[in-house]
C-alpha cells in the first residue's frame, strides 16, 4: 500500500486524502494547527505537524512516503509567506527529497495564489523533476469542478506509475 504525504491538509486536502484512501492509499496530512489536525485524524487520515515554511519539519515526515502532494495553491497569509513556500522553501525541500524514499512529487498549480507565484512553483517543480528524474505532476482540477477530488486522485496515483 503507497503512502501520501499532503502537505496543506485542510478542508481541501482532507477531501483529497479520503479520496485516495478509498482507492486503497494510506495518507499523511499535514497542518500547523492542532485543531486542523484533529480535523484530519476525523477524517481517518493520520494527522502530523508540518510547517511549509520550514522544509525540515516536512522532510521528517518522508520516511515512509512514496508522494508528496504540495496542496498549497490556495494558501493564506501574507504575501511574500506565500510566496517563499512556493519559491525558495519549496526548491529547498525538492532538492532534500532526492534523498529519501519520496518517488514522485504533485504540485497544485491552481488556486487562489497569484498566478505568477503558481508559475513560478510550477517551473522549481518541472525543473527538478528534470534535474533528478523524479515523476512530478501539476493538479489543475479546481474545487468547483464536480469530481476535482477524484481527478486529482487519479493524477497522484498516476505518478507511481509513471516512474
Amino acid at each position: 500500500m503507497a503512502r501520501a504525504l499532503i502537505v496543506g491538509c485542510g478542508c481541501r486536502g482532507r477531501e483529497l486524502g479520503s479520496e485516495l484512501a478509498r482507492v486503497a492509499w494510506q495518507v499523511r496530512g499535514t497542518s500547523r494547527n492542532r485543531a486542523v489536525r484533529d480535523q484530519i485524524e476525523v477524517a481517518g487520515l493520520e494527522a502530523a505537524p508540518g510547517d511549509p515554511a520550514r522544509p525540515g519539519t516536512i522532510l521528517e515526515l518522508c520516511g515512509d512516503v512514496a508522494i508528496v502532494v504540495w496542496l498549497l495553491g490556495s494558501a493564506g497569509g501574507e504575501p511574500e509567506a506565500v510566496a517563499a513556500i512556493h519559491g525558495p522553501r519549496l526548491e529547498r525541500l525538492l532538492e532534500k527529497l532526492v534523498d529519501s524514499p519520496v518517488r514522485a512529487f504533485a504540485y497544485e498549480a491552481a488556486g487562489t495564489v497569484d498566478r505568477r507565484v503558481l508559475e513560478g512553483g510550477r517551473r522549481i517543480v518541472q525543473s527538478a523533476g528534470e534535474r533528478w528524474r523524479i515523476p512530478v505532476g501539476f493538479l489543475t482540477a479546481r474545487r468547483e469542478e464536480p469530481g476535482w477530488a477524484a481527478s486529482s486522485a487519479a493524477a497522484v496515483g498516476g505518478l507511481l506509475l509513471a516512474g
